[in-house]
Order: structure tokens, then sequence, then C-alpha cells
């Protein structure tokens, strides 16, 4: 009988694509409230200026990586929107962890010469548009094929995370006041970024009097509900290396899934990242140590906590405490979440490409008010369905590689 979860396997093949490829390009869109735009023509502006980024023209892309909630064949209108001929495709649905976890098909596809510059792009009018709520409620039958939870009538997702957050708390003694103090961090990095959906003053007190949503998490507790875009170009390094902005190298990478649904988890309180994180560090080269941003993907206050442990920043059951001491926010010993995270900056359905977008702004310098000095290694972690795929990348600077 095999063991669970099997070791990432550390092949030469893997380890020679450390550095090979890099991110080149960026860009952002319509992230808040956009009222009178479809997800098509927000994606397709936040491409526009990724590719521009790059200093490429849209007829340059020969890749394209793209996700989307509710149409289980979103690359081909993208395709047809953007004008362009890919060579590579890839269209895989994992949720919020997509984004990172396309890196991987990406690099191979770019070493492998089947392509040369690969956009990587994603747009959700989640708050201003008008959701399909037939399309919504076949995902949540999706969500328990058998069924085994929908008949308890959950709020889903945030009933699963819930569910996770209670057996954390239960497990090591995590405090709400913990948990209050993650959306505190994200919403003092927020203040810093003028693209931030939400800037005003949080407190920890103000999220333990929120509004109940799913015992023990208030609306606090929850990511926002935002319109936005975001793309990324991947290019081989020589290529990225000389365009107009310093590259973002891709130092490791994986992804990792190992359930769908919550009540199928084997630990409550372990996530896959777990696996994708060792992974990462292992393809990199690296640990924990050396990173000096982590962009975690907080759909919940829990998601922090669960994923600096599993990534191995701290311990197992240490986080709260960690968080607590004001180490995560402006000033701290480990800076997360910079932009302001799903929490405060902006969540429109899917937020991985998010997190990777601001690891590649830390590594440039390009955080304003908000950047960290001296970053040279930045990790991006992806989360999809209700903890299930996870994704992690580990970006550097030249001086990382």
């Amino acid at each position: 009988m095999s063991t669970f979860p099997r070791p990432m396997p550390m092949t030469p093949q893997l380890k020679a694509l450390r550095g090979a490829t890099a991110i080149s390009g960026i860009g952002l869109f319509g992230n808040g409230e956009t009222p009178g735009y479809t997800d098509m023509e927000l994606l397709a502006e936040a491409a526009k200026r990724a590719v521009a980024d790059a200093g490429l023209t849209m007829q340059d892309i020969d890749g394209l990586c793209t996700a989307s909630v509710l149409s289980t064949m979103w690359p081909m209108p993208v395709i047809e929107y953007l004008g362009i001929n890919p060579r590579f495709v890839d269209g895989t649905m994992l949720g919020g962890s997509s984004f990172i976890a396309h890196l991987m098909p990406a690099m191979l596809a770019l070493q492998a010469g089947q392509c040369d510059n690969v956009l990587v792009c994603y747009g959700s009018t989640q708050r201003s548009g008008t959701m399909n709520r037939a399309a919504v409620a076949a995902a949540r039958r999706q969500m328990d094929p058998q069924p085994y939870e929908m008949p308890y009538d959950p709020v889903f997702p945030v009933s699963a995370y819930a569910l996770a957050t209670a057996a954390h708390m239960a497990r090591y003694g995590t405090t709400r006041r913990q948990l209050a103090q993650v959306a505190v961090s994200a919403r003092a990095w927020a203040q810093k970024n003028p693209d931030a959906f939400e800037r005003g003053p949080l407190t920890v007190d103000d999220v333990l009097k929120a509004r109940m949503v799913a015992s023990p998490l208030t609306v606090r507790d929850c990511c926002l509900v935002t319109d936005g875009a975001g793309a990324f170009v991947l290019q081989r390094a020589d290529a990225a290396k000389a365009g107009p902005k310093a590259p973002a190298y891709v130092l490791g990478t994986a992804t990792a899934c190992w359930n769908r649904q919550i009540s199928s988890m084997p630990d409550l309180t372990v996530t896959a990242a777990s696996q994708s994180g060792a992974g990462a560090f292992a393809m990199a080269g690296l640990t924990p140590k050396d990173v000096q941003v982590a962009e975690l993907y907080d759909a919940f206050t829990i998601n922090t906590l669960l994923f600096l442990e599993d990534l191995g920043f701290v311990a197992k059951g240490e986080a709260g405490a960690f968080v607590e001491s004001g180490a995560i926010g402006p000033g701290g010993s480990l800076p997360v979440n910079t932009n302001g995270g799903g929490l405060s900056c902006t969540h429109p359905g899917m937020y991985g490409i998010f997190a990777l977008i601001e690891a590649v702004q830390q590594l440039r310098g390009e955080g304003g008010e908000r950047q960290v000095p001296g970053v040279h290694v930045a990790l991006a972690h992806g989360n999809g369905g209700t903890l299930s795929s996870q994704a992690t990348a580990i970006l550097g600077a030249a001086s990382a590689l």
C-alpha cells in the first residue's frame, strides 16, 4: 500500500528548470468595482497591459493559460477575443490555485520550444456582474457529487473553512483574536496600497464584533467580493532578460491536490500546501528562511495560518502566536500579503494570479509605500476549492539565481 501523500520527486530535469523561465510582464485592471464590463473585457485589458509591460505585442503571444469558474471551455473565446493563435493552450481549472498551477506546464512548453511567449490571464465581474444562478447551483452540486455535504445545506465555501478553523482552534488552542489579527495585518498592508478595495481602519475587536457568517468566522474573516483582472507573461530566461523590465525568475513551483470536499481531507489542520511547498522549495534549492515576502491565498483568515505552517515558515500549531506578534504585518519579520490580500485588496472569485503579480511587483521594487526593502526571493501560494488544490511558486530576482 502506497504512502499518502507521496513525496515530490526531484529529478535532474526538474532541477534544470530552476531559473530557466521568468515572468517578464504583469498587468492589473478593474480591481474593486467596475460596472459595465464583462469578464472578457476585464481580462483583455489586463492582458494588454501585461503584454505591453513585457515589451511585446499581442501577436507575439503564442501560448495561453486561462480558466473561469463558469465556463469549461474558456480558453476558446479568450483566444478568439484576443485575436491570437497560440501553439500551446492550457485551460486546466483547479479553482483559485489555477494560475500558479499553470506555471509548470507553461515552463515545460517553453523549454520544449513549443512556444516563446505564454500569456496567463484571468478576469471576473463577480461583484458588479449578474451571476448565473443556475450555473452557480450546478457548481455547488459538483462540490458534492456523492452527495455527503449538501444535504446539510452548508454555506459554501465559508462553512468548509469554518470547519477547518474550529479544528485548528480545538487542537492547537488557536484563538479568535489570533485569527482576527490576520485580517488586521492584511488591512494594514492595504492602507499602503492605493489600489486596494478596502483601506479603512480595522481592529481586532472590529473583526470579532462583525456579523457572524459561519461560526467561528465573521464577515471580516472572509475575503472580499470584487471585480478584477490580472495577467502575466512567461518567457524563457534569455528572452525575459532582454525585455524592458527586470525579470522575476521561476526558481521552483509545484502543485498538489488531496481532496475535493472538505469532508474528504485526511486532516482538517494539514493541507496539500505541505506537499506543494516542499516540492517548490526543493526545486528552488531554498528554504522558508530564504523568503523575504510571502503572498498567500487568504480567502479566509484560517488560510494564512494553515499555509504559514504547511509551507514551513512556522511549526504546526504556532502560526496563531506568530501572527499575533505582528510578524506578518508592516515592519514584521515576514511580510505577508503586502497588497492587502484577498481580505482587503481584491478577490474576484479566484485570487491566485494576484498573489503572483504582487510577488513580481515586490521583486521589481514597484510596491510604492508597501515595498519591502531588499526582496530577492518571494513566495506566492494559491488555494482552490475548499482547501483542495494547492500550488506554490518561488520567484527570485537575478541575485537569487
